[in-house]
């Protein structure tokens, strides 16, 4: 009986979603894997996992018992690390969450050359515009822009987001350019994500923040489809320099209420307690925030 390597196999299962997919990545038979995890849940006396042909459920205890496990095991790499010393080269595999658009824009020649330097080190990435559970969802590390929520989790700001608010030639000579924040009441706008009140915020007099909600006839949760959509001429958006500067330089899209930008956003590197000392996350964090600030004074674009 190997009670870390019985939660590794049961974390394994977790992230992979399903016993074979967990055999197949630890290089193990799909009856050793079940077996071993029958044998957990009876030296525990509770059942961990709901088992049906089509799928597997956690239950609470389960859950409970999945993110104490990552947070152990994650002691316990820190540990063999610290023993090993710093001068070992990173290994091992990084799980990582980034938002779709600024990963299609920046990740996609940074994170080969990333591997490229760190050969000993693999990343799986995952591209969402959600918000996702890092320590329920098993990542090692997100990426997210904007305010960040008190928790647990560890943040590092690597870099700054700059937005601007823009509109297509076409709309703007048809509707007019807003000369304030206030005048926005009277136009079409595009607001990323779903809520039903949405406030866009700006440097108002003296630089005190102003907030001036918004309305619209579509809302995204996608800053591509929004680009696209302002390049139609449904409206005016606020987006990041990094989505809609191609369009800005082809003039499809031109900048409005440049006066009036608040400060850039944050892009920062998040990630659970347990990660704190993991090699192979701290050299990615590093690695990103030193080639991000070589592409973006004072924001990347």
């Amino acid at each position: 009986m190997n009670p870390f390597e019985d939660m590794r196999i049961f974390c394994q299962v977790m992230e992979a979603g399903s016993f074979t997919a967990a055999a197949d990545q630890l290089g193990l038979s799909k009856q050793f894997v079940s077996r071993r995890l029958m044998q957990l849940e009876a030296r525990l006396g509770v059942r961990l996992l709901n088992r049906s042909t089509r799928r597997l459920d956690v239950t609470p205890l389960g859950q409970s018992y999945y993110e104490s496990a990552l947070r152990l095991l994650g002691e316990v790499e820190q540990v063999e690390q610290g023993i090993a010393g710093q001068t070992v080269e990173p290994r091992g595999t990084i799980r990582l969450s980034a938002p779709l658009s600024f990963a299609m824009a920046h990740l996609g020649d940074l994170l080969p050359a990333f591997l490229e330097r760190y050969p000993e080190v693999s990343v799986e990435v995952d591209l969402s515009d959600r918000p996702v559970d890092l320590i329920g969802e098993g990542y090692d590390l997100a990426l997210r822009i904007g305010v960040l929520e008190d928790s647990t989790l560890i943040a590092r700001r690597i870099a700054s987001i700059q937005r601007v608010y823009c509109a297509s030639p076409a709309y703007l000579a048809a509707r007019g350019t807003p000369q304030a924040p206030e005048d926005l009441q009277q136009h079409d706008c595009l607001p990323y994500g779903h809520g039903r009140q949405v406030q866009w915020r700006f440097a108002g007099p003296g630089n005190k923040p102003l907030a001036v909600g918004v309305t619209g006839r579509m809302r995204v949760n996608n800053g591509e489809l929004l680009k696209d959509a302002a390049i139609a001429g449904m409206g005016i958006t606020y987006l990041p320099t990094f989505i809609v500067e191609a369009a800005l330089e082809a003039g499809q899209l031109v900048t409005v209420l440049d006066a009036f930008l608040p400060e850039p956003l944050a892009l920062s590197a998040v990630y659970p307690q347990h990660r704190q000392g993991s090699r192979p996350v701290q050299v990615l964090i590093e690695f990103l925030r030193e080639r991000l600030e070589r592409r973006g004074a004072p924001a990347i674009r």
